[in-house]
């Protein structure tokens, strides 16, 4: 099975470029939005063989998920069944009969870390509804997840060791959630790959120079290791500050 996972920063913007030359190109089993920054009826695509799972903010034109996939899911669930959490549309999580797939988009820590709090709340909600699937079946968890997790997922780390995405705090949710039975499918494969980011700055020609950060991911269960056949970053595509992610699996 292929999956793509892909922060599009805005739907509607990135419609204006090459986002469905992409999607067709790919032909993924599943598409993972996050990022869509739209209300529902906002936009009409038209997905012939997909079906769509949307889960939009209350707030508009801010954060937003979706899921477009080849296979209907037994169920779909949005947000984390956490009545504080699910107001920005966050989460959608998809039960096939061997799986559940989930697509996130972390909320950021922003500048000075003003929000770091609510965001260690969310980690640590969102890592006990993990939890919560994995006892039930394996998770390929997908998406944003702003935080870049070691020292070798960005270019500038000696001077963003206090910036949202590469906090201690961050990190160490990070190191939390793999050492509770998760993968990283990119680092499985390349543990030592430098020079591989998925997001960089629009300021400072940061994609011309390379400077970015890998902070967008596909997360599985451990149990489902061997069946990681391909992890790729395809930062050959442009028409967001993230480019998508990549996961093949043999499910």
């Amino acid at each position: 099975m292929k999956f793509i996972s892909w922060n599009v920063n805005g739907l509607r913007a990135i419609l204006k470029k090459d986002f469905m030359s992409v999607f067709a190109e790919q032909d993924a089993d599943f598409f993972c939005l996050q990022e869509t920054k739209l209300q529902e009826g906002q936009v009409n695509l038209n997905l012939p063989g997909y079906v769509q799972y949307w889960n939009y903010a209350d707030k508009k034109g801010y954060s937003g998920t979706a899921i477009f996939a080849k296979v209907p899911a037994i169920r779909a669930i949005y947000g984390i069944n956490n009545e504080t959490l699910d107001h920005e549309g966050r989460v959608i999580t998809l039960e096939y009969p061997t799986f559940f797939l989930v697509t996130c988009y972390t909320p950021n820590s922003q500048t000075k870390l003003k929000r770091l709090s609510f965001r260690l709340e969310w980690e640590t909600a969102f890592l006990a509804y993990l939890q919560a699937l994995d006892s039930q079946k394996p998770v390929i968890l997908c998406g944003d997840l702003n935080v870049a997790h070691k020292k070798i997922d960005l270019k500038n780390w000696r001077t963003n060791q206090h910036n949202a995405g590469f906090s201690a705090e961050e990190r160490q949710k990070m190191s939390t959630l793999l050492a509770a039975g998760f993968t990283d499918s990119f680092r499985y494969l390349h543990p030592d790959e430098t020079g591989i980011y998925s997001w960089w700055s629009y300021r400072f020609h940061a994609r011309d120079n390379n400077a970015g950060w890998r902070i967008d991911y596909f997360i599985t269960s451990n149990i489902l290791q061997d069946k990681i056949v391909t992890a790729a970053i395809l930062t050959h595509i442009y028409g967001s500050d993230h480019c998508p992610i990549l996961l093949e699996a043999a499910l």
